[in-house]
């Protein structure tokens, strides 16, 4: 598998993959917005290929840690998709952890998502909340909005509410 970044002239194929991972174009859509949105800068977005074939994405975006006592970079994670052919062969798993890694390098210090608790756990995630850091919008169940820190003892040591890019604060973006 290889993982790179994705550039104004991978959207089409960005756009394919979002739409066919999720069969409706809500995704494809936010996407499209949050490359376009300065709120969102400085974002990561990342193509997954095996064989040559394009088969998965993430994107990965700017977020503020509204309330906390010092400044903490941060990012959330939305969306992650892959073709439905290539699901459950670590082509997600892959995209997360080169994505983290390339964050972290950044200086980002915590990532965040809304997800499958299930899912994403196994990633390195955990409940935000227990841990004093909320999501933009009020999320059912509470579980799912998680966070994954990418610096040793960032956890623990800032609370507050994360204010995200201003094309992903609407509220239909925080159902899981």
């Amino acid at each position: 598998m290889q993982i790179l970044e994705a550039g104004a002239a991978d959207a089409d194929v960005v756009q394919s993959i979002e739409g066919a991972a999720f069969a409706r174009k809500d995704e494809a859509a936010l996407v499209a917005d949050l490359l376009q949105d300065p709120t969102a800068q400085p974002s990561l977005s990342l193509l997954a290929f095996v064989a040559n074939k394009p088969v998965g994405h993430v994107l990965f975006t700017q977020a503020v840690l509204a309330g906390a006592s010092r400044p903490v970079p941060a990012a959330i994670l939305a969306p992650l998709a892959v073709l439905p052919g290539s699901q459950r062969q670590g082509v997600g798993r892959a995209l997360i952890e080169h994505g983290a890694s390339r964050l972290a390098a950044s200086g980002v210090q915590l990532l965040f998502v809304l997800g499958d608790p299930a899912y994403y756990t196994r990633c390195g995630f955990e409940p935000a909340m227990p841990h004093g850091l909320r999501a933009p919008c009020a999320i059912v169940p509470e579980d799912a909005w998680m966070v994954r820190p990418l610096v040793p003892g960032v956890l623990g040591s800032v609370t507050g509410t994360i204010a995200c890019a201003q094309s992903l604060d609407k509220p239909e973006y925080w159902r899981e």
